[in-house]
């Protein structure tokens, strides 16, 4: 998909009146604006994709209504295509592993990811192997990595990536995550000596195939909706808590379409059947992209600070110095209804965090992949924080 001449605009709301303006101005379907970071609160800023054809309209819309606004990306399609040569320019550095490139976006899916996953279990066969716990709607396999050094039924971690399929650099940090679990230094053996992780590198990967192919901004799943032309549901807003509730569109054309109902994808239902069937998972993390935020329940209601989560984002700061926000989903970035870790939470996994890595907008979603070790490198800190703080406090 082209996007020449696509703008990004960061635009700073004053008051709740403005904000509720924004969030007309979101509900004009005819303006096909892909609003990056949701209107919310005052606090926070609103990042929007917005083409061509409608940037005078909405320019002259918050002009009229005395919003601040600012360029982030100028022309989206020649960021791309910067970043496209970075990519090419930086490709001869340092390897992951055999087959992939660690300053590089795993572009052929089936290839790239699946070849690594399979690498680092024949690499470290001892304490990695490979399960399928489902297939997409376009049959593409679900595998989770599975860590252990032994033992059955020992209480786990979950850690997913890529729920939404844009966010590129989640699947690039959890391929380094995975590295970095399976070479078992000292801290990470702490870790296996008494529970099990479980890495879901691709979440959705239907929808990054396509984010490769066709649309690089996809965020949902490809499934076909009933009765309607547009594709795809928002598999964050698809799980069982609070379904369709606030920040959850039941318009099948928008990007946080919630689907018919609850589990109805099966990209989620796969995670859900396998989360129910071990039944000791003790922690629940997921990453997404982008804004540097670590938060907790819920998203469809309210809650109070975390201690464990600030302690995480002190962890992630301790290496580049890159700040974290920590916050509930509702009061850090938005309310959400139907997110991944509202639903573990509810299904009792105490210790349940989301986290949007880098950066904070210059980039969003096109962040370079020069990028990318350093943010699985901080990224690493703050999950081991947590997963140490579950492994030293069972419930």
């Amino acid at each position: 998909m082209i996007y020449c001449r696509h703008q990004v605009l960061r635009i700073k709301t004053k008051n709740e009146e403005e904000v509720k303006e924004l969030q007309l101005l979101e509900s004009l379907e005819h303006l096909e604006l892909d609003f990056w970071i949701n209107p919310s609160t005052p606090t926070l800023p609103v990042d929007v994709r917005i083409p061509t054809n409608s940037l005078q309209e909405v320019k002259a819309f918050l002009e009229s209504h005395g919003i601040e606004y600012s360029i982030l990306i100028e022309d989206l399609q020649v960021e791309k295509e910067d970043m496209a040569y970075n990519q090419q320019r930086d490709r001869p550095t340092v390897v992951l592993s055999g087959t992939i490139h660690k300053r590089k976006w795993h572009r052929d899916f089936s290839f790239q990811i699946y070849a690594e996953l399979d690498h680092l279990v024949s690499e470290y066969s001892d304490i990695v192997s490979k399960l399928q716990i489902g297939q997409s709607y376009e049959k593409r396999p679900l595998y989770v990595l599975k860590f252990s050094t032994g033992g059955s039924n020992r209480p786990a971690i979950w850690i997913d990536a890529g729920i939404h399929s844009r966010e590129w650099v989640t699947q690039a940090s959890a391929i380094w995550i995975a590295r970095k679990v399976a070479s078992a230094d000292p801290s990470t053996t702490s870790l296996l000596n008494k529970m099990d992780i479980f890495l879901l590198t691709v979440t959705n990967p239907d929808g990054y195939v396509f984010t490769h192919t066709t649309n690089r901004m996809w965020r949902k799943t490809r499934s076909k909706n009933q009765g309607s032309v547009c594709v795809g549901v928002d598999p964050n807003r698809n799980w069982d808590a609070g379904f369709g509730g606030p920040g959850a569109s039941n318009n099948p054309c928008s990007d946080s379409y919630r689907g018919p109902s609850a589990n109805s994808e099966v990209e989620v239902r796969s995670v859900v059947n396998f989360i129910k069937n071990h039944g000791n998972i003790r922690a629940f993390l997921t990453l997404h992209s982008y804004s540097q935020l670590l938060m907790y329940p819920y998203g469809y209601k309210c809650t109070e600070p975390d201690a464990l989560g600030r302690a995480a984002a002190s962890s992630i700061r301790s290496l580049y110095g890159t700040t974290f926000t920590v916050g509930s989903i509702c009061t850090t970035i938005y309310q959400a209804s139907g997110g991944s870790i509202d639903w573990s939470y509810d299904y009792g996994i105490k210790y349940s965090f989301a986290f949007e890595l880098r950066d904070t907008g210059r980039y969003g979603f096109l962040l370079p992949a020069s990028q990318i070790i350093p943010t699985a490198e901080e990224t690493w800190l703050g999950l081991k924080t947590i997963m140490e703080h579950v492994r030293d406090n069972s419930y």
